[in-house]
């Protein structure tokens, strides 16, 4: 079982790995959470940039928002409902990662659905669009509302676009759900600029099947 030093070890790793490969935007903007097993608490980075994330950075806070260990300004309270909603819908859920990436976040800016045309997405178990969640003010209820709507509509997305504002990105640990943002970026990066010569074009009929029957072949995971 994950103790809650490994996943405060994680959450470093996984800022440190988002910062590296330059998925950040400008500001280096984000925040992250894990949850903590058999609890209904999770783990909530307390400042507004993931570069230079420390373990000192991070407090406890339930799902409902008390904050059980920690300091945790309001800037980040506003942040705890956005989180939670994840972990409430998505029970296999052990991470949650929202940033400002560029690329993604153009998407969200244009109210459109990242296309799943990346074969990186196929590997990663990802086989639709990643939805757009309407506006809300950032961490309101009703901005929660409309990500929780999107969580319900599409059960099997690890990610939701947030209209007007960024990314948020869910998986099985931290370093997974890092992962899944620097795939993203490199997605929408790459689908912008196919646009420009012609525009993305979509997998073939029984993609998915073929692609997951060669990685059992070789016992790969993504």
């Amino acid at each position: 079982m994950t103790q809650p030093t490994d996943l405060r070890a994680q959450l470093v790793q996984a800022a440190q790995r988002l910062t590296h490969s330059g998925v950040l935007s400008h500001s280096g903007h984000g925040n992250m959470s894990a949850r903590l097993p058999n609890t209904d608490h999770m783990l909530l980075t307390t400042v507004s940039h993931l570069n230079g994330l420390s373990e000192a950075h991070l407090a406890t806070v339930t799902l409902n928002g008390e904050i059980v260990e920690g300091d945790v300004d309001p800037t980040t309270r506003e942040i705890i409902g956005m989180h939670a909603v994840v972990y409430q819908a998505r029970p296999d859920v052990g991470a949650v990662i929202h940033t400002h990436s560029p690329r993604a976040t153009s998407f969200a800016l244009a109210h459109q659905p990242l296309p799943c045309v990346y074969e990186a997405f196929l590997r990663f178990g990802i086989t639709e669009a990643i939805p757009v969640a309407a506006w809300g003010p950032r961490g309101s209820a009703e901005a929660v509302a409309f990500i929780q709507q999107q969580l319900q509509q599409h059960p099997l997305v690890p990610a939701v676009l947030l209209a007007n504002h960024g990314v948020l990105a869910f998986g099985r640990d931290p370093l997974a759900t890092a992962q899944l943002i620097i795939i993203m970026e490199e997605a929408a990066e790459m689908t912008l600029d196919a646009r420009l010569i012609g525009g993305e074009q979509g997998f073939p009929d029984g993609a998915v099947e073929r692609e997951r029957a060669h990685m059992q072949r070789f016992g790969s995971t993504q």
